[in-house]
């Protein structure tokens, strides 16, 4: 948060009327302060480092470079699991793959243009906060998506299982559970544990294997079970 405890947001689309509503939508929220705004991904790093949002409202689709690459380009200068603002895709379909994609870029959810205002506020709260934009039956649909791909071959899964090798016992007992679809407070009831204790876990788990979101690391926990 900013010192003032608002969180910042940096709107980025090439259409100007949707910035221009996107703005006025969130800036009624009272928590929430839209620093600026981006009209291509082109522009999305360097406009991070001048405003350091907490959250980025990223198009899917623009003319320059698509916002799947400007958040890979995002992750590698600002490191994957600390530093960087949460990005959450916008865009007017929900096409699996594009889903998929930009998870894997590490952006923190998914949301629908069409989505009502009220959502879209909460959404921005829930990424600033760390938490997913994805549903659990959401989440459960992309891994499930990315498991009948043709799989990552062999020594892939080997990678997959010496990364999770880094973990702790308890940092890999909940990325498993993450991989199954749970929520916070469905992975608490079954360890037994709070849910900020399992927060934190995930939280460690991403920053020792340089991830960005929940879902990479459900997809991870996933490929290293495919041997």
């Amino acid at each position: 948060m900013s010192e003032d405890g608002r969180i910042r947001v940096l709107v980025v689309d090439d259409d100007p009327l949707v910035r221009s509503g996107l703005t006025m939508m969130l800036g009624g929220a009272g928590d929430i302060e839209v620093v600026g705004g981006a009209a291509d991904g082109a522009d999305v790093v360097d406009a991070v480092g001048r405003l350091a949002p907490h959250v980025v409202l990223m198009d899917v689709r623009m003319p320059v470079l698509d916002g799947i690459t400007a958040t890979t380009a995002l992750g590698r200068r600002t490191g994957s699991a600390v530093g960087g603002p949460a990005v959450v895709m916008l865009t007017t379909f929900d096409a699996d793959e594009t889903v998929l994609a930009a998870l894997r870029a590490g952006a923190a959810g998914f949301l629908l243009k069409h989505t009502p205002p009220a959502q879209i506020v909460d959404a921005v709260r829930r990424a600033a906060a760390g938490d997913p934009v994805l549903s659990p039956s959401v989440t459960r649909s992309v891994i499930a998506m990315a498991a009948g791909r043709p799989g990552p071959d062999t020594s892939g899964d080997s990678d997959a299982v010496a990364r999770m090798n880094l973990l702790t016992d308890r940092e890999r007992e909940v990325a498993h559970a993450v991989s199954e679809g749970l929520s916070n407070a469905e992975i608490a009831e079954r360890l037994h544990l709070s849910t900020s204790s399992i927060k934190a876990t995930i939280s460690s788990a991403l920053t020792r294997l340089d991830l960005t979101n929940r879902i990479q690391l459900a997809i991870l926990a996933h490929e290293s079970r495919r041997r």
